[in-house]
């Protein structure tokens, strides 16, 4: 059954990765939510895709140079202004507690690709373990360093490799890394690349799946599942 995952929410229609998002995620019915970590100034995981803020917030300036009391007390509703007053930029951990009282899968993607934040994969591992989650989670990261790093710290919470362009054998690479997923971009991502990767036992998992025809194929292919900004849609098609 192939699983749909709210990219960064409900991200089409909703500010994305911030409570508004991930809440409506659950009302459309998606399976599980991605999400994106990167560490505030203090050394705090906080939900935020780019390094800096300035495209989804009313600041300016990097994710790392502030601290986490700076960072909430910017606006993230960013494009979404005319619906929503106001929307902060959530901590993990206010994520992952609201998570432990329902049963949404989340993918985490360690935004450790550009910025090497230290420690971020021992502090996302420690808030994972301390709301009991790890049946629930995905790690991901284009960083593969870092999911390697993963393996070693949590061999039993499941780990993808993202990337954004065609890899040889990617269910070889992927394992070869200490992970079990792959998480390709859909234009990097043939049928036959799914069919021969979940021969292999490696789930597939593409991104950023919107276009409904895509979605379509997907289901029927029985890919393992996808990231969508508009779960409601990829909902409806799969019911």
């Amino acid at each position: 059954m192939t699983k749909i995952f709210g990219h960064r929410g409900s991200a089409g229609t909703h500010p994305e990765n911030t409570m508004i998002s991930f809440k409506q995620a659950v009302i459309d019915g998606a399976d599980g939510i991605e999400l994106d970590v990167q560490l505030s100034k203090d050394g705090i995981p906080v939900v935020i895709h780019d390094e800096k803020v300035d495209r989804t917030t009313n600041g300016k300036g990097f994710v790392q140079d502030m601290t986490l009391k700076e960072l909430q007390n910017l606006n993230a509703v960013y494009k979404f202004a005319n619906k929503y007053k106001t929307a902060t930029i959530p901590t993990l951990e206010e994520v992952l507690s609201w998570a432990s009282n329902n049963n949404i899968y989340i993918n985490i993607e360690l935004k450790n690709g550009i910025i090497a934040y230290e420690g971020l994969e021992e502090k996302v591992v420690a808030l994972v373990t301390k709301f009991k989650l790890q049946s629930r989670i995905i790690f991901s990261s284009f960083n593969h360093y870092s999911i390697a790093k993963l393996h070693v710290l949590v061999p039993e919470i499941e780990k993808a490799v993202l990337y954004m362009e065609g890899i040889y054998k990617p269910w070889e690479y992927t394992k070869w890394v200490g992970a079990q997923s792959i998480h390709p971009n859909i234009k990097a991502c043939p049928a036959e690349l799914i069919e021969q990767s979940q021969v292999e036992g490696v789930p597939v998992r593409p991104f950023t799946v919107n276009d409904q025809k895509v979605m379509q194929k997907l289901f029927t292919i029985k890919c393992a599942g996808f990231f969508t900004d508009y779960p409601k849609i990829a909902v409806q098609l799969k019911n």
